[in-house]
C-alpha cells in the first residue's frame, strides 16, 4: 500500500466543506458527504494511479473527483499528497497558475520530510 498525506490546507478545506454542508443541508447529509470524501481518500491510498491529469492542464498536479469536489494532489515516489480540495465550480485553469507553485512546493517539502524520516529509521 502506498502512503497518502493531507496538507493543512486540504484539512482546512475539508473542515470548510463540513461546515458549509451542515449549514446548508444538515448534519446527516454532511456526514454522508464526508464519508464519501473519506472513502475516496482510502481508494487513493490503495492506488495512487487514480490521481489523474486533466485534458486542459499539462502540469504535474493530479486530480481526483469526489461528488462536487476535486482533490488536488501530487505523487512523489510512493507517496501521494492531497494538497487542497476545490469545488467543481471553481475555474481550475484560472486558479492553477497562481496556486500551482505553492502547492508543488508543499508536496516537495513533505516528501523531503518523509525521506528524512525514512533515512533516520534505517540508521537506527
Amino acid at each position: 500500500m502506498s502512503k497518502l498525506l493531507l496538507t493543512e490546507r486540504a484539512l482546512t478545506d475539508i473542515d470548510a466543506i463540513e461546515r458549509y454542508s451542515v449549514e446548508r443541508w444538515g448534519r446527516r447529509i454532511a456526514d454522508q458527504y464526508l464519508a464519501d470524501l473519506d472513502a475516496a481518500l482510502g481508494r487513493l491510498e490503495e492506488d495512487l494511479s487514480l490521481f489523474k491529469g486533466r485534458h486542459d492542464y499539462s502540469g504535474r498536479l493530479r486530480f481526483y473527483n469526489v461528488r462536487e469536489h476535486t482533490l488536488v494532489g501530487d505523487v512523489v515516489g510512493d507517496v501521494g499528497f492531497v494538497l487542497t480540495v476545490w469545488h467543481g465550480s471553481m475555474d481550475f485553469i484560472d486558479r492553477l497558475p497562481r496556486t500551482e507553485p505553492g502547492l508543488l512546493l508543499e508536496a516537495e517539502i513533505m516528501a523531503r520530510q518523509i525521506e528524512g524520516e525514512r533515512d533516520a529509521d534505517h540508521a537506527e
